[in-house]
């Protein structure tokens, strides 16, 4: 499959850019654009029926995410991690979250606990209903967004948001096992609950033990190896 033909034609309209990074950022996620494949700027462009413009936008944002990077005398490509990147990125990821997740306790208000309550009850009814991997990863990174949201610190979210779309390449091996989903959100709920208890130092342990988990639980997938009729998530062994 072509990276072109790995995306949508995106309607017309404002915020094009807008648009067109979310059908970029869905293919990533979903791997139908996988770790490698060119992000010509004209071809997808031409694909999705607008002009180059928002779609060069689009495309550094992705880079900016941590989901694209440029190669010279290529371009941007779809990045590509290596085992050993990944798990240095969650051990950094697990300090980081856990400083959320404490920062967040601190200013937690009524409205924010319903957010998060309503992210965790609709992410147990996609688990439920045995929703696409897509659908996982993007409950998966929206509740860890909502914490760093509350949190507040400019600085910790921008580290984390650029941390967060790499380790996410990751996740294609990770939601392999058919106990990964439900697990996540059992250590969410950890979370939540520690957070709602207002309890700063629960909240961050929580929140470290999950990341520590989900780090393990990744290993383990890809010492696996890839699962029958399912794409590589793009590593790299370094073994």
């Amino acid at each position: 499959m072509s990276a072109e033909s790995a995306v949508n034609p995106v309607a017309a309209g404002t915020l094009l850019a807008d648009r067109a990074y979310d059908e970029l950022r869905s293919a990533v996620l979903a791997n139908r654009l996988r770790p490698g494949d060119a992000l010509s700027v004209p071809a997808l462009a031409t694909r999705m029926g607008i002009s180059r413009s928002p779609v060069r936008e689009a495309v550094q944002r992705l880079i900016h995410d941590g989901l694209a990077s440029h190669v010279p005398h290529r371009g941007a490509v779809v990045s590509t991690v290596d085992v050993e990147d990944v798990r240095q990125l969650y051990v950094v990821r697990e300090v980081m979250e856990g400083l959320a997740a404490r920062l967040a306790t601190e200013r937690l208000d009524a409205t924010r606990v319903a957010e998060l309550r309503d992210l965790l009850d609709r992410h147990e009814q996609v688990v439920a209903s045995d929703s696409a991997e897509e659908s996982h990863i993007e409950m998966d990174m929206a509740y860890h967004r909502l914490i760093r949201e509350v949190a507040g610190n400019t600085h910790l979210t921008a580290a984390l948001d650029t941390i967060q779309g790499k380790a996410h390449l990751a996740l294609h091996s990770l939601w392999r096992s058919p106990e990964a989903p439900r697990l996540a959100v059992q250590e969410h709920r950890r979370i939540f609950e520690a957070m709602t208890a207002g309890d700063p130092d629960a909240a961050e342990l929580a929140a470290r033990e999950h990341i520590r988990r989900l780090r393990i639980r990744l290993s383990q997938a890809v010492a696996n190896g890839p699962a029958p009729d399912t794409p590589a998530a793009g590593f790299r062994s370094v073994e």
